[in-house]
C-alpha cells in the first residue's frame, strides 16, 4: 500500500532507479522531491511564461547541503536552477530542461545583527518584510522594498537586483549588500565582498548581484542596515492628466529635491486600488502622484511644501498631506497592493519593466496607451516615476482565444518604444526569458560576448540557470538545447 501511495504521488520511493535522485535523497532525505504536483508548482514563477519543466525540487537548509546538491548535479551532468519565493516577473526562476531546482526558502535564518557595523547576516530565504520588521525596533530597516515585499526573499532580491518605490533616494539592492557567501557552480564556497570595507581586485560582489542565478547560489547575505529617518512626510497629488504628473516629477528633481519616493498611478489603476483598499485615492483623477520625503523635521516640511507648490504649478487639482502614520500606511498599502487589485477586472496580467529618461516619460506613456488601443487591450500604468522605471500592466483573461499573442506583441512594442526613447530593458525585474530576444537591441555583439565570457568564468559548463538572460547565439547554453527533455532523465 505504501509503495502504491508513493507511486500516485509521483514516484517518491526511497530508491528511484536514477543515481542522481538517490544521491540527492541520501543528503536531503524527504527534502528532495520528485512528485508531479511539486514539479508543476516549481515550473512557474509570477510571470506569464509557461514553458517551465522542473526536475527534482530540493530544499536545503545549510550551505553544506547546497554544496552537496551542486556537486551531485555536476557529477551527473544535470543543470541547476536557484529559486526563492518564485515572485519573479521575467521568467528568471522558470526551470528549463528539467534541471534540479534548488529552493532556498528554508534557509531563512537571521544569523546576526551587528549594529556597530550596521550589517545583518541573513539566509537567502528570509522574507524581505520580515527582515525589516526584525530591524524596526532597533531603529533600522532594509531599504529595498519591492511591491512583493511581503513574500519575496533576500536571495531573490540579490538575484534580480530588486528596487522598489524607495530606491529613488536609497538605491537598489546592490547598494545594500555588503558581502555574501555563495556556492559556485563547481561546488566550492566563496566569500564575495567584505563587511570590513572595500576588497582588493574585481568587485565580484557587484557582479553577482543581479546575475539572476547564473553564476552560483547565494547561501548567506550581509545586508546593510539603513537608519530609520526621524521624520517622514507623504503627499498625494491629483492631476487631470498623466502628462502633468510626469512633468511634476521632472520639476521636483530639477528643483534639487531628491524625495524618498515618487510614484505615479493612472486613472484605471487608481480606481482599482481604491475599490480594493479604500485608501482615500480620488476616483476622478487622471493620475495621482504619491510623493514622500524623509529626514529632519524642518527639512522635510520645507521639501513637502515645495513639492506641493510644484504640483500646483503643473495643474494639480488637489494636494493632500497624510495627517497620521495610519493614513500614510494606508496610502502605501494601496500602492503596494496595486497588482493584486486588478483581479477585480481580469484574472491575468503581464507586468512590464523598462526604464526611460524622466524627460521621455510623458511621450512613452502616450505610446503605451496607443499600443493598448491598437491591440484592444487594457493597459494600466503604475510606476517609479522618480527614476523613470515604467511598469505598464497589461490586464487580460488568458482563456480568451488569441489574447496571449496580442499581449506579447504589445509587450514587445512597449520595450521597443522604451529603447528608442533612450531607455534600458529593465529597472528591477531582470531579463530572465522575457527580454532575451531584445538584448541585441541594447547591446552590441561585442558587449554580449564579454557578458558571456564573464558567465563562463564562473560557470564553464553553463549549467547554472541555463537558457536565461543571454540571447540565442550569444550564450554558452542556448535555449534550444534546453527545450528537449533528455530521455530517461528523472525517471
Amino acid at each position: 500500500m505504501l509503495e502504491r501511495l508513493r507511486a500516485l504521488r509521483g514516484g517518491e520511493s526511497e530508491t528511484s532507479g536514477d543515481p542522481a535522485i538517490d544521491a540527492l535523497r541520501a543528503v536531503l532525505g524527504d527534502r528532495a522531491k520528485l512528485d508531479s504536483a511539486r514539479q508543476a508548482l516549481h515550473s512557474h514563477d509570477a510571470s506569464v511564461f509557461e514553458d517551465g519543466n522542473s526536475g527534482p525540487v530540493c530544499y536545503p537548509e545549510t550551505t553544506a547541503e547546497v554544496q552537496a546538491i551542486v556537486r551531485i548535479a555536476r557529477e551527473h551532468q544535470r543543470s541547476i536552477v536557484p529559486r526563492g519565493a518564485g515572485t519573479g516577473l521575467a521568467g528568471g526562476a522558470i526551470p528549463l530542461g528539467a534541471p534540479v531546482v534548488v529552493a532556498v526558502t528554508r534557509m531563512n535564518e537571521i544569523f546576526e545583527i551587528d549594529e556597530d557595523k550596521r550589517v545583518a547576516w541573513v539566509g537567502p530565504g528570509v522574507i524581505n518584510l520580515d527582515l525589516t520588521r526584525q530591524l524596526q525596533p532597533r531603529g533600522y530597516h532594509f531599504a529595498p522594498d519591492p511591491s512583493s515585499q511581503q513574500v519575496c526573499t533576500i536571495g531573490g532580491n540579490v538575484g534580480n537586483n530588486a528596487g522598489g518605490p524607495h530606491c529613488l533616494a536609497y538605491g537598489v539592492t546592490n547598494a545594500h549588500i555588503v558581502a555574501m557567501e555563495v556556492v559556485l557552480p563547481n561546488g566550492e564556497v566563496a566569500m564575495l565582498g567584505s563587511v570590513d570595507g572595500e576588497t582588493l581586485g574585481y568587485d565580484l560582489r557587484g557582479v553577482f548581484v543581479g546575475s539572476e542565478g547564473t553564476l552560483g547560489i547565494v547561501t548567506k547575505v550581509a545586508v546593510r542596515l539603513t537608519k530609520n529617518r526621524p521624520e517622514v512626510r507623504t503627499l498625494l497629488l491629483s492631476f487631470d492628466s498623466v502628462t502633468d504628473a510626469a512633468q511634476t516629477v521632472s520639476d521636483i528633481i530639477a528643483d534639487g529635491i531628491v524625495p524618498a519616493a515618487l510614484e505615479v498611478m493612472d486613472h484605471k489603476i487608481t480606481v482599482a486600488v481604491e475599490n480594493f483598499v479604500n485608501a482615500g485615492y480620488p476616483r476622478d483623477a487622471a493620475a495621482v502622484l504619491l510623493a514622500e520625503v524623509d529626514g529632519l523635521s524642518a527639512g522635510v516640511d520645507i521639501d513637502a511644501e515645495r513639492i506641493g507648490e510644484i504640483g500646483l504649478s503643473n495643474g494639480a487639482t488637489d494636494v493632500r498631506l497624510a495627517g497620521s502614520e495610519e493614513e500614510r500606511a494606508l496610502l502605501w498599502k494601496g500602492r503596494k497592493t496595486a497588482f493584486g487589485a486588478i483581479a477585480q477586472i481580469a484574472p491575468d496580467y503581464y507586468l512590464h519593466d523598462t526604464v526611460v529618461p524622466r524627460s521621455a516619460l510623458a511621450g512613452v506613456l502616450e505610446q503605451i496607451y496607443e499600443i493598448a488601443d491598437r491591440y484592444e487591450l487594457i493597459i494600466m500604468n503604475v510606476f517609479h516615476a522618480g527614476d523613470g522605471n515604467l511598469h505598464p500592466l497589461i490586464v487580460f483573461d488568458g482563456r480568451e482565444p488569441g489574447v496571449l499573442d496580442r499581449v506579447h506583441a504589445a509587450g514587445g512594442e512597449i520595450i521597443t518604444a522604451s529603447l528608442e526613447a533612450g531607455g534600458v530593458l529593465s529597472g528591477e525585474h531582470g531579463i530572465g526569458v522575457e527580454k532575451q530576444k531584445f538584448m541585441n537591441l541594447l547591446f552590441t555583439d561585442d558587449d554580449l560576448d564579454h557578458q558571456n565570457r564573464l558567465r563562463q568564468a564562473f560557470d564553464p559548463g553553463c549549467r547554472t540557470n541555463p537558457g536565461k538572460v543571454m540571447p540565442v547565439g550569444h550564450s554558452c547554453a542556448d535555449i534550444q538545447s534546453l527545450k528537449r527533455r533528455p530521455t530517461g532523465v528523472w525517471g
